[in-house]
C-alpha cells in the first residue's frame, strides 16, 4: 500500500450510501427521543391533573412495614431503600442458589441421558419431560402446598440429628462467630484460586502429555485443606447454635422459610430440566469420533465424557445456557405468588402505601435489567475463554 497516497475524503453527497445510512440513523434516534420525551411528558402531566405524586423522594421516608425474611434486620422505621435493598438481596439470594443447584442438576440430567444403564436414562428422560412441561407457577404452588400442608407444625417437627423439618421451614445449626470463622472464610477465598490454578495446570499438561490428573477430588481437598487450616489458625472455635423445639416453634439456629424453600426447590428442578437438554445437545454435537479416539486412548467412560466430550460441547452449550439463567433470575418475580418478600413483592406494598406505581416499576425494572446484564457479561466472558481458538 502506497503510504503517500492521498487520505480519503468523506463524500458527503446524497449520493453516498454511507452518508445516506448516517442521516436514516439520525433521524430514527430523533424520532425514538421525541416518543420517549412525549410518553414521560404526558404521564407527568397526568399524573399532576390527578393530584398524584410523583419522585423518588420517598425512598428516605419510613416504609411504615416489616419484612419477615431478610438477611440483615429490618423494622417498619426505616426507609423505603432499605426495604427495596432486602428485596434484592432475597431475589439475589434465591437466584444465584437455584443457578448452581440447577446447573449441577441439570448437567447430571443430561450426562444421564447417554448412560449405557436404561433405568438411568428412563429416569432422566421421565424427569425432563414431566418437570419441563408443568407451567413454573404450578410448581411454586405445588411446593408451597407441600412444605405448609403436608409437613407437620413446629411441635410435631420431623428431627434428623441436629435439622427441624415443619410448617415453619427447616431449622439448622449455626456456628457462633469467632475469629476462626473470619479466617476459615478467608482461607476458602485463598482455597478457592489455589483449586482454579492447579485445574489450569492439570489441564494443561493433560494436553500436553495425556497424563489425566483429578479435576474434581484435588481442588475439593485444597478447598477444604485451606478451609480447616484457617479455621485451626483462628483457634478452632467450635461452639454451635443449636434449633431446639419452643412452646409454638422451633428456636435458636438457623432457618429457612417454607416460602424461600418453595421457590427455590421450584426455579431448580424446572430449570435443571431445560439445562439438561442444554447439556444433552451440546454432547450429542460433539463427532462420535472424539469418543472413539478417547476409547482407543484408554480412558474409561467418566474420563472420556469428563475429559473429552464436555470440554468441546462447551462452546455449544453456554449460549442457551445463559438463557436459561436469565430465565431462572427473571421467573423468580413469581415468588410474590407465594408469600416471598422478593423485589417484586416489596415493591408492591410500597405502591399500595405511596401510591408511586410508576418510579417502583421502574426500579424493579432496573433490578432486573441490571442482574440480567451482569449475568450475560459474565456468561459471555465465559464463553470467550470456552470458545475454540483457531491458529
Amino acid at each position: 500500500m502506497n503510504s503517500n497516497a492521498p487520505p480519503r475524503k468523506n463524500n458527503w453527497s446524497w449520493r453516498s450510501q454511507a452518508f445516506r445510512g448516517l442521516f436514516y440513523q439520525a433521524i430514527a434516534i430523533i424520532i425514538i427521543a421525541a416518543v420517549g420525551w412525549f410518553l414521560a411528558y404526558n404521564t407527568m402531566v397526568n399524573m399532576r391533573v390527578r393530584g398524584i405524586q410523583s419522585g423518588f423522594d420517598f425512598l428516605t421516608q419510613a416504609a411504615g412495614f416489616d419484612i419477615g425474611e431478610s438477611l440483615y434486620p429490618f423494622d417498619s422505621g426505616k426507609p423505603y431503600w432499605q426495604a427495596f435493598l432486602v428485596g434484592v438481596t432475597n431475589t439475589l439470594r434465591v437466584s444465584v442458589l437455584g443457578i448452581i443447584l440447577a446447573t449441577i442438576l441439570g448437567t447430571l440430567l443430561g450426562v444421564g441421558r447417554f448412560s449405557r444403564n436404561a433405568l438411568v436414562r428412563g429416569l432422566c428422560l421421565f424427569y425432563v419431560e414431566l418437570f419441563r412441561n408443568i407451567p413454573i407457577l404450578l410448581q411454586l404452588l405445588m411446593w408451597y402446598v407441600v412444605l405448609t400442608q403436608v409437613l407437620p407444625v413446629s411441635a410435631e417437627a420431623w428431627k434428623v440429628g441436629p435439622f427441624f423439618l415443619s410448617k415453619g421451614g427447616l431449622n439448622y445449626p449455626i456456628p457462633v462467630w469467632a475469629a476462626g470463622q473470619f479466617w476459615a472464610a478467608v482461607s476458602l477465598l485463598f482455597g478457592v484460586i489455589a483449586g482454579w490454578l492447579y485445574r489450569r495446570w492439570a489441564m494443561r499438561q493433560f494436553e500436553a502429555t495425556g497424563q489425566v490428573h483429578s479435576l474434581i477430588l484435588v481442588p475439593l481437598v485444597i478447598l477444604t485443606a485451606c478451609g480447616v487450616l484457617g479455621w485451626a489458625l483462628g483457634g478452632a472455635p467450635t461452639e454451635l447454635n443449636y434449633p431446639v423445639k419452643g412452646n409454638f416453634s422451633i428456636e435458636n439456629g438457623g432457618a429457612l422459610t417454607p416460602e424461600f424453600l418453595a421457590v427455590l426447590l421450584g426455579l431448580t428442578l424446572y430449570t435443571a430440566s431445560f439445562i439438561a437438554e442444554v447439556v444433552r445437545g451440546g454432547i450429542q454435537s460433539v463427532p462420535i469420533g472424539q469418543g472413539e479416539a478417547a476409547s482407543a486412548l484408554g480412558l474409561n467412560r467418566n474420563q472420556e465424557m469428563r475429559l473429552v466430550m464436555l470440554p468441546q460441547a462447551l462452546r455449544v452449550i453456554i449460549p442457551p445456557l445463559t438463557n436459561q439463567y436469565l430465565n431462572l433470575t427473571k421467573n423468580s418475580s413469581l415468588a410474590v405468588a407465594i408469600g416471598y418478600p422478593d423485589v417484586v413483592s416489596i415493591a408492591n406494598t410500597a405502591i399500595n402505601q405511596t401510591g408511586r406505581a410508576v418510579e417502583c416499576i421502574s426500579l424493579v425494572m432496573l433490578v432486573y435489567l441490571t442482574t440480567s446484564l451482569g449475568t450475560s457479561i459474565l456468561m459471555g466472558w465465559y464463553n470467550r475463554r470456552a470458545a475454540i481458538k483457531e491458529r
